[in-house]
């Protein structure tokens, strides 16, 4: 009698309800943001956002101030990732049908890579202008520039603030948070420059603010080109190892073997692992199928499992060996994944 039992997908009902949020106190299973609530705190702080930097467009150009520009690039960024998150709510909403198995969940990661390589291609050019202005420096209205400077600061708290009130597990949503923070900074930055050309006369510093600005879209783009980078490489989630994921699990009371072990994000918040699992060959296969899921889900907050499950007879623990005999079947003829054998 044949000892295998292979359980693919094997989830309890929670595992299955992905659009509810399950109650393990972490915000990475809210799965994205609410539909209606989150929706509004961002298109109030993208009609905030847009319409500051619009009339700082205008003042930049008037006062000559590169400074102020570059912040309102920046400030376009973060209205473009406002815009994409919002598109990418509605698309990620959309249920799963024909080829696109998980949806359109990826959509949110997606636009967050084109915010990221944006970010990096106005700080290129950001970084360019100011060091051809600090060679040759144009005159800068300094008043209108820490005046601008002073009231952008406002309205960047006041967006922040908004987009604090959605759900930040979004990584669009988080990314236009951290972005709009930086633009404090560097309001901040142009507010000092437009003080020193005000009282010294030093058009240079609109420049030197400028660099800065430029170095804080660097990094935000960096950020965000690398956290969906590794969503994309199918990389496990910042902070989990599997190795020590399947060291725990080998330890679970009856498994004798986890091979084949992949941890992954699908999105923002929805890590999903698979396994091939084997265990005593005197033990219920679904018992411990319970175990593991009951530990993945509690202790790493993991919901989506697919566990394959087969009894460790002498046969299935020849993983990838040659079959003794041509009509014979090989286990696992294209292991893949790291292993992991119980201590005991």
């Amino acid at each position: 009698m044949s000892h295998d039992h292979e359980h693919g997908h094997a989830h309890d009902d929670r595992s299955h309800d992905h659009g509810q949020t399950h109650d393990h106190g972490h915000a990475g299973h809210g799965h994205g943001v609410s539909a209606d609530a989150d929706r509004r705190y961002l298109v109030a702080a993208l009609s905030l956002i847009a319409a500051f930097m619009v009339g700082e467009v205008i003042v930049g150009f008037l006062a000559h101030s590169l400074a102020l520009i570059s912040d309102a690039g920046h400030m376009l960024t973060d209205a473009a990732s406002i815009v994409l998150a919002l598109i990418a709510m509605r698309l990620a909403a959309r249920p799963a049908k024909g080829s696109l198995t998980y949806g359109l969940k990826r959509a949110e990661i997606l636009s967050a890579q084109a915010n990221g390589i944006t970010l990096l291609a106005l700080a290129a050019l950001f970084f360019y202008e100011a060091i051809r202005r600090l060679i040759s420096p144009p005159n800068v209205e300094g008043g209108v520039v820490l005046v601008t400077a002073l009231v952008g600061i406002v309205v960047n708290v006041a967006a922040a603030w908004l987009i604090s009130r959605a759900n930040r597990t979004s990584l669009n949503i988080e990314g236009a948070y951290q972005h709009i923070l930086n633009d404090a900074w560097a309001f901040i930055a142009t507010a000092i420059s437009g003080l020193v050309v005000l009282l010294t006369g030093f058009d240079r510093a609109d420049a030197l603010a400028t660099l800065v600005v430029a170095a804080l879209m660097l990094r935000a783009g960096y950020g965000l080109v690398r956290e969906s980078g590794r969503i994309f490489l199918e990389a496990a989630p910042t902070g989990l190892d599997p190795d020590a994921v399947g060291a725990r699990l080998a330890a679970v009371t009856g498994v004798v073997e986890i091979h084949d072990l992949h941890i992954w994000t699908i999105t923002s918040g929805y890590p999903a692992l698979s396994a091939h699992v084997l265990v005593r060959d005197d033990l219920d296969c679904h018992a411990v199928r319970l175990s593991l899921e009951h530990e993945l889900r509690e202790r790493y907050e993991i919901d989506h499992t697919t566990l394959q499950v087969d009894h460790a007879s002498p046969e299935t623990l020849q993983l990838g060996s040659a079959p003794a005999r041509a009509d014979d079947t090989a286990h696992c003829r294209d292991p893949h994944g790291s292993a992991h054998r119980a201590a005991h």
